[in-house]
């Protein structure tokens, strides 16, 4: 800023100085002329006509040698002279004497006026730069006002207070920017919950399986001396028993890999393929079992920058649950679209369907069929965090079954 305004100023004094400089010669040039043209004998004239041209013109007109072998066109040249400022005009009037008109005039009044000009630029540049130093104080400070605010707020911030911020203590234009730290403080307070239930349903799960193992060990050791059909069945429960823990353990594994994926490097992925792909696999999966998986996807081809294996798990679980949930004989039916810039896929099931009371997407939270632990969608919704995308199960309107959304925003469609 402070260049700028120099640059300015140095322009504007000098373009001053340049328009008083050219109308002053201008003149000179045009009272030439007019000499020139009035007097056949300029000479003799100005010798009875100086006064005159004194008076009336304000010039002082005299002819003069030049100096040996410096004669030369019109040309201009400053003089001082007791006090005062002088610009003198020469124009060739005999080339053979080698004599000059020399027009002299006094330019002491615009010398001040170029040098008032110059002071008050000065003047003026001083007070600029002072005012600006201020607006900048005040405004970085009314800047970063609202910085040290969101900084003292996420500093006190720890897992046990987690308080969104009050947007109505900050500037306009900083509560976009708090509504998305809010946003980030809610995600991380879900996050931060499922994990505490997460950890406590672990040790409900594995606890439980455990207590009846020891349990019916405890009671074969009092009957050991009973029948051996007793200690068979007592010990095929147990491995049954280990069995389901062991489920719950490739949970707890699959989770860990899910968390892993959240560091895997983004690749441009064509979305529509991607489907087609996992459509195809599934399919075999669902012919097994007597179901049907059909598919209907739209646009023929949409790219866009992503984590193929959090996608791949988001997709696995919400495909794989839908064929689980519907009876044989049933289809499953994915439809993908594009809608104000986000990309939708849709998993529609002939199940059971859900209930709606209760957080689905919590751990260990299941269907009452549900044969896992509870945690696939658990999984499904730490994906979907991770790719800032969105996830939503309803029951389908005709109470025939349950409907997944996912939506993924895109910059473009594709074609």
């Amino acid at each position: 800023m402070a260049v700028l305004l120099t640059l300015f100023s140095v322009i504007l004094y000098n373009y001053i100085n340049f328009s008083l400089e050219k109308n002053i010669r201008n003149s000179l040039i045009k009272q030439a002329n007019y000499l020139f043209a009035k007097y056949d004998n300029l000479e003799e004239a100005l010798k009875t006509q100086q006064k005159l041209l004194n008076k009336t013109l304000k010039i002082n007109a005299d002819i003069i040698k030049a100096p040996e072998s410096s004669y030369r066109p019109r040309y201009f040249k400053q003089i001082k002279k007791d006090n005062h400022y002088y610009l003198q005009a020469f124009f060739p009037y005999s080339f053979q004497q080698q004599r000059y008109l020399v027009l002299t005039t006094d330019i002491t009044q615009q010398k001040h006026f170029q040098n008032e000009v110059f002071h008050s630029i000065i003047l003026l540049n001083i007070l600029t730069m002072g005012l600006i130093i201020l607006y900048a104080f005040f405004l970085s400070k009314m800047l970063l006002s609202p910085i040290k605010f969101f900084s003292q707020k996420l500093e006190k911030m720890n897992e046990n207070i987690l308080e969104p911020i009050d947007l109505t203590k900050i500037p306009l234009e900083f509560r976009p920017l708090g509504a998305s730290i809010n946003q980030l403080v809610s995600r991380i307070k879900s996050f931060l919950l499922y994990k505490k239930e997460l950890f406590v349903g672990a040790a409900h799960e594995l606890k439980t399986p455990l207590a009846v193992i020891k349990t019916k060990a405890q009671v074969t050791l009092l009957k050991r001396k009973k029948s051996p059909e007793l200690l068979e069945s007592v010990i095929k429960d147990s491995i049954i028993t280990v069995d389901d823990m062991n489920k719950i353990i490739e949970s707890f594994l699959e989770f860990g890999r899910a968390e892993g994926a959240q560091f895997e490097k983004p690749i441009v992925l064509d979305l529509i393929a991607f489907l087609q792909k996992k459509v195809s696999e599934f399919s075999l999966l669902a012919e097994s079992s007597n179901k049907k998986l059909l598919a209907r996807l739209n646009p023929k081809q949409i790219s866009i920058i992503i984590q193929p294996l959090l996608l791949s798990q988001i997709l696995q679980n919400l495909i794989q649950n839908a064929l689980r949930f519907t009876p044989e004989g049933g289809k499953v039916y994915i439809f993908s679209y594009v809608k104000d810039n986000k990309f939708i896929i849709k998993i529609r099931d002939e199940g059971g369907g859900i209930d709606e009371n209760i957080d689905i997407f919590a751990p260990f939270k299941r269907s009452s069929n549900s044969k896992g632990a509870g945690l696939g969608l658990f999984l499904v919704k730490s994906a979907v965090d991770a790719l800032g995308a969105d996830i939503e199960l309803k029951n389908r309107k005709d109470g025939k079954g349950c409907v997944a959304t996912f939506s993924l925003l895109v910059e473009k469609s594709g074609s």
